[in-house]
């Protein structure tokens, strides 16, 4: 089987298409290297199974050039759509980051699907889509969807066309709604954010807000491992999961106490006001992930597990760049 993955040189993207290449599926991977580097592929260019293509999606003659070049030697048969802005707070400041790089990527993406014919979509989507709800679980059919970031909302219309899509050509989409995704390479996060800040002053880390927000998170290599697991598994012609650990989280305290811990032992922590780190940040919530369990997958690892795997590894990384 041969796959296209939008984004490929995102740390999700890596790992995705160095799964799939272990699997022994060809990848054409695209990517404009906004937030992905060449680096991140060193592991994969080179290898016969893969192409890299760097081009951004929003000029469509690009992508679909790109497509039909590598379709002549492996047809395509499926996408997975990474591609998307992954900086929360540069959506804030400007609205058209979202907008080009979270909703047009997808509408462009499925233009050229539509002309080669490619039927299947895996999607990238996130918790953000679902808001601020408070202390209600967040499940999979919960509404209204009122998301309080322009990222979210871009997901949210991303998922839409796609579900439109499914109506006129697409035979299968499933629509994956990531949680705070960890591991390596890192590009961005707050234990990224906070592992440079410490190298900067290493005798103090600074965090914007309280410490107080409270969030589930999972390994980058569990993710790819319940995408790929919902991928073979689920049936549903729109197959809406959360992805997450099966847990109500850890809070950003324990992250910096964490990466204080891993990185430089003798820091003090000083926090900030308030539970939000930026307009825009959901500070709690409560993921369900009975869906993906009644499915027959659940992550190995707990939150707290995932953020100490993690802070190890983003550490090692600083330390070699």
């Amino acid at each position: 089987m041969s796959v296209l993955i939008t984004g490929v040189a995102g740390f999700v993207g890596v790992n995705l298409a160095q799964r799939l290449i272990d699997q022994g599926q060809r990848v054409c991977g695209v990517d404009n290297l906004s937030r992905g580097t060449i680096e991140n592929l060193q592991g994969l260019l080179g290898h016969p199974n893969f192409e890299f293509k760097q081009l951004d999606i929003t000029e469509p003659e690009m992508l679909l050039n790109a497509c039909k070049e590598f379709s002549a030697k492996n047809s395509l048969t499926e996408c997975w759509h990474l591609a998307a802005n992954s900086d929360i707070p540069a959506g804030v400041r400007n609205p058209a980051v979202d907008l080009k790089d979270t909703f047009m990527t997808t509408y462009y993406t499925l233009e050229v699907m539509k002309h080669l014919g490619i039927p299947k979509i895996a999607f990238a989507s996130s918790s953000a889509i679902y808001g601020d709800h408070g202390s209600t679980t967040l499940v999979e059919d919960l509404g209204p969807l009122l998301p309080i970031s322009n990222y979210g909302a871009m997901k949210l219309a991303s998922e839409a066309a796609i579900s439109a899509a499914a109506e006129s050509f697409l035979t299968q989409a499933w629509i994956f709604r990531f949680p705070n995704v960890i591991g390596v390479p890192a590009t961005h996060g707050v234990m990224l954010d906070f592992v440079r800040k410490l190298k900067q002053t290493p005798d103090i880390l600074q965090v914007l807000g309280d410490g107080t927000q409270q969030k589930g998170y999972l390994h980058v290599q569990e993710l790819v491992d319940a995408m790929l697991w919902i991928h073979d598994h689920a049936t549903d012609i729109r197959s809406v999961y959360n992805i997450g650990a099966d847990d109500e989280g850890v809070t950003v305290k324990y992250i910096a106490e964490e990466t204080v811990r891993a990185a430089q032992p003798l820091a003090s922590i000083e926090y900030g006001q308030g539970n939000r780190g930026w307009v825009g940040d959901v500070p709690r919530f409560i993921y369900s992930v009975d869906k993906l369990k009644k499915l027959g997958w659940t992550p190995k690892l707990s939150s707290a597990q995932a953020v100490q795997k993690a802070v190890r590894q983003i550490v090692e990384q600083e330390q070699q760049a």
